[in-house]
């Protein structure tokens, strides 16, 4: 069987806690029972050994018995949660769904078939090896969504060794790279997923007093909202062991201050990307930007100033672009390092590197000073085309203190002159009445 390893740590965790859902604890004992059940529905339906399917669900009970059972039929499946709910329609193309299978918010599920036959080439060769799949759109947050395919045989392999059992908040969506990894490292260690629908900073506050949560995968914009709302306060978070922060780059001022608030809280930098999975990390400190990167299955290289990645669980390849690949094997990350003996900093993507008059500014080291300013809730930097430095630095700002965009100006130039070279020192500035962030809590460099 493909999920054997699965099905052992169920079996011998039958009395443990599994999934909390709505406050509601699901035993492995259950979540054994709904998977074969699963396999028995699957067959009853009709739903075809190696089909594309879209699995239309949040994180849920059903819905995780659910993807395991058509991994275990070798389904390749295509996660799709509310929050992509306006683009269902076209990931569905891009992905040739054979079928549909939609749960609800009552975790019933209903099955669609399509008349639809998978041509792609991709698709084709995943089916003849009779491998189950897993197709990952990217956020699209500076550009269009890239359908990412991957034989699951492969990716599934790292979550054979066993590690340690946490109880885990589940914040990052079941559609997403980080998503996934959670839930499979947490249920293949006999943890347990705690799913959070609430994913304010007081939602996820009191989900973790409620149920002793000890591990929050989560993103710096999100660890930046907790600290403003400090919703931290208002709950006892003593259970929590260990944040790991990834998707975008870190501010630093973020970092340094919840390290400050949470001493005890061990802090771990991830790295991953849904084209080649989630590497093993290793922080240098808990209030360190610098990391390791890599573990077993994974090669890391950097070239002209980017790092690039060779992984046994690296996807096949897109459904809709052109393959990223070198003709060697490695994966061009597009994120821009420094590199310091084994470790390695972030810098961000290269992409969104902004080129002032020849100058290199990233993003993440102009918001982390401007976020430390009293009344700012929330910054985005991005560039602007500019006649004569071909880029100037643009900040888009939510603040609270309900002053003039000429005065916000005029106090940021002041707090940013003795702490940022002048060239990175926003040049535009636009007061914002909403978040710059989307549904996965991420920094949208792109307005839309």
């Amino acid at each position: 069987m493909i999920i054997d390893f699965f099905l052992d740590v169920f079996s011998a965790n039958r009395g443990n806690d599994a999934i909390i859902w709505r406050d509601r604890t699901y035993s492995y004992g259950w979540m054994e029972e709904a998977f074969r059940g699963w396999m028995r529905r699957l067959e009853e339906e009709a739903t075809a050994p190696n089909s594309v399917v879209s699995l239309e669900a949040d994180c849920s009970p059903m819905a995780v018995a659910l993807m395991l059972a058509l991994i275990e039929r070798g389904c390749i499946i295509v996660p799709m949660t509310d929050s992509v709910e306006a683009k269902k329609t076209e990931f569905r193309e891009i992905a040739e769904v054979e079928g549909i299978i939609h749960v609800d918010r009552k975790d019933n599920a209903s099955f669609t078939k399509l008349p639809n036959q998978a041509t792609h080439e991709l698709l084709v060769s995943l089916k003849q090896i009779r491998h189950p799949g897993l197709v990952l759109f990217s956020s699209g947050s500076t550009g269009k969504n890239k359908a990412a395919l991957h034989d699951l045989v492969p990716l599934l392999e790292k979550f054979k060794a066993r590690r340690h059992a946490r109880r885990t908040i589940s914040f990052l969506l079941f559609d997403h790279i980080g998503g996934v990894n959670t839930l499979f490292y947490t249920l293949s260690n006999a943890g347990c997923v705690i799913v959070v629908e609430d994913r304010s900073p007081d939602g996820v506050c009191a989900a973790i007093e409620k149920h002793k949560a000890q591990l929050l995968p989560t993103s710096p914009t999100f660890i930046h909202l907790l600290l403003l709302s400090e919703a931290y306060k208002r709950y006892d978070l003593s259970t929590l062991e260990l944040v790991t922060y990834g998707t975008e780059v870190m501010p630093e001022s973020t970092l340094k201050r919840f390290h400050l608030l949470f001493p005890n809280v061990c802090l771990l930098q991830t790295y991953g990307l849904s084209e080649v999975g989630i590497l093993r990390s290793q922080s240098k400190s808990s209030d360190s930007l610098w990391v390791k990167v890599g573990g077993e299955g994974f090669e890391t290289r950097v070239v002209d100033g980017l790092l690039e990645i060779k992984a046994k669980s690296a996807m096949l390849g897109y459904l809709n672009a052109a393959s990223p690949f070198t003709e060697d094997g490695w994966f061009n990350t597009g994120d821009a390092v420094e590199v310091d003996g084994e470790y390695l900093r972030i810098l961000g993507r290269k992409s969104e590197m902004i080129n002032v008059g020849g100058e290199k500014v990233y993003p993440a080291e102009v918001e982390s000073v401007i976020q430390l300013m009293d009344g700012v809730l929330d910054v985005t930097i991005s560039s602007e085309p500019n006649p004569i430095t071909g880029h100037i630095v643009k900040a888009r700002v939510k603040v609270s203190t309900g002053e003039s965009l000429n005065d916000f100006r005029k106090r940021m130039r002041i707090f940013c002159k003795d702490k940022l070279p002048r060239f990175t020192i926003p040049q535009k500035v636009v007061l914002v009445d909403r978040e710059t962030y989307g549904n996965r809590f991420k920094k949208m460099r792109r307005e839309s």
